[in-house]
Formats: C-alpha cells, structure tokens, sequence
C-alpha cells in the first residue's frame, strides 16, 4: 500500500514506520505524503486510540532527503507534473515548502495522540516530525540536531520554541550542534529519555494505558492541549516558519552551499560545512571546553 513507510494496526495503536533504513529514513516528499494519508487513515480508524510513529534500522530519521527530487502530485489522478511550479521564485519555494508542511501538520492536527519513538540520530527535519507529536520518548543515546541550520536556512517548522524554550532554542538553532537523547529530555524536547533497549517498551507501554481510554475522552483531551498551544500562536507560527526558511534560502552561504554540492557531492559539501565545529556537539550541563579540533573534552 506504501512505498516508504510501513503501516500497521494492532491493540488499539497505529504504528507508522519511517522505513528507508539504507537512507538513514530520511524524508522524501513522498514518505511525507504517505505518512500524512497513513495517519488520517489511523484517525478514522475505530480500532485506532494512538499512533507510534518511528523509523527503521538505525535512527529515526536524517533529515529531509537533499539528495532526492521527488515531487508527489497534488491530486494521486494528476501525474502531469510538466506544467507545475518549480522553485523559480520565492513565492514557488514558500508554496513548495507549505505543500510538505501541510503533509506533516497531520501529527498535529489528527484527533488521536500520537507518540514519537525515537532512537539513534534525528536530524533536521527527523525533529520536526517528532516535535509535531504529543509526546516524546527518546533513547538515551539518541542524538539529536538541527545542522542544516548552519547554512541552508531556517527551520521550516518551529515547535521547539514550545517544547525548549526560547535560550535553548537559539543555542543549538544558532550552532547547529547536537544533544544526547538524555540531554533532549532534560531540556524538553522529550518528554523522557529511557536506555536503547527499553525505548520499545516504554511506548508501547504507554499505548497500551491509551488503550484503555476511550479514543473520543483521548481526542477531547488532546485537542484541549493543541488548542492552548494554538493560542499561544503555535499554529501561525509553523506558517511564519516556512516564510522565514524561504529568506533564509536567500542567503549567500546557502547559494554557495547548493553550488558546492554540484562541484563536489553532497557528502563532501556537508563534511567541508560541519568541519568547523567539530564533533559538533553542545553540553547542556557544565562547560563547554574543546580541543584545537573542536571537540568537547570530557570531564
């Protein structure tokens, strides 16, 4: 039925895998679409009281795909795309990013709660679909990140703001830099960091309590929540985000960076960007002390 992720139903809960474990999951236009029908689809789902969304393999997900050039249809019955926007203008970027967005504003916008199970790296956009869940349930060892933010934009959706706070935020916006699972949940990011090997039973755990619970009570109850946040301009403030990434697309480092990738590949343009920082990690307890590498020294 999907392409790019995996779909199932079982004991009261919806799981939607991210599954392009060879890419490290990372978020095609078409994964984002399959994932926003799968979760309407849990939604309307009787049998469905929470959805698990996680990723295959090695990590919950990379980021969004630089490498790929999809484009999904807006209607599955246009497969036209000859006459369609590109990215000529920034009117097309804005458009173009608010089509993804609208895919995964899903999460947020579903009746049912859904639950973010995450484990190893989640990168860049692997953030924004785990912060547009209820709640999040991180490995300890996961890392977690924003380095796009270095040179090729914004964040096209900004719940960290209200998961994290504003210091924090900017502190690894601004850097790019990486935080462990346990250092997510201590911050807010997570609601709770538990060990790798627990991190399955721990969701699962929960979703089995929201089993009990009658998904209409679980739906009132959710909403209530998303409807405080949105007035506390949560809701404008993903559709600011997108603008605000389209101006940072104008900047130079992003031009250099898109030209760079052509001259030398993706793999090397990223290397040569996140060389800098080192092991490019941020500590959130104690100083931060480095070597001549940029590496932070342990205690």
């Amino acid at each position: 039925m999907f392409e790019e992720i995996l779909y199932e139903v079982e004991n009261g809960r919806a799981r939607i895998t991210l599954n392009r474990p060879d890419k490290l999951n990372a978020l095609t236009l078409n994964m984002q679409a399959e994932m926003s029908e799968a979760l309407w689809q849990a939604d309307n789902d009787r049998a469905v009281h929470c959805v698990i969304i996680k990723g295959a393999g090695r990590g919950f997900s990379a980021g969004y795909d630089l490498a790929g050039s999809d484009s999904v249809p807006i209607s599955r019955l246009d497969a036209d795309t000859s006459n369609k926007r590109g990215g000529r203008s920034v009117d097309d970027d804005i458009w173009q990013l608010e089509r993804a967005q609208r895919y995964r504003m899903a999460i947020f916008d579903m009746h049912k709660p859904a639950i973010a199970q995450v484990h190893g790296p989640c990168v860049a956009g692997g953030t924004d679909i785990a912060l547009l869940c209820d709640m999040v349930i991180i490995a300890d060892d996961a890392m977690v990140s924003f380095p796009a933010g270095r040179n090729l934009g914004a964040l096209p959706n900004q719940m960290w703001l209200y998961n994290v706070g504003p210091q924090w935020t900017k502190r690894l916006m601004l850097t790019g830099d990486s935080i462990t699972g346990t250092e997510a949940a201590q911050l807010g990011f997570a609601m709770k960091a538990v060990p790798a090997d627990m991190l399955e039973a721990e969701v699962e755990g929960l979703a089995d309590r929201m089993a009990h619970i009658d998904a209409d009570i679980l739906a009132a109850n959710k909403r209530a929540v998303n409807l405080g946040m949105e007035l506390m301009g949560a809701r404008t403030m993903q559709r600011l985000a997108v603008e605000n990434d389209v101006r940072g697309h104008q900047a130079a480092s992003a031009h250099a960076f898109v030209k760079r990738v052509g001259e030398a590949g993706l793999r090397d343009a990223l290397r040569e960007r996140d060389a800098p920082f080192g092991d490019g990690r941020a500590r959130v307890n104690g100083p931060e002390v480095r070597d001549t590498e940029g590496n932070l020294i342990e205690d």
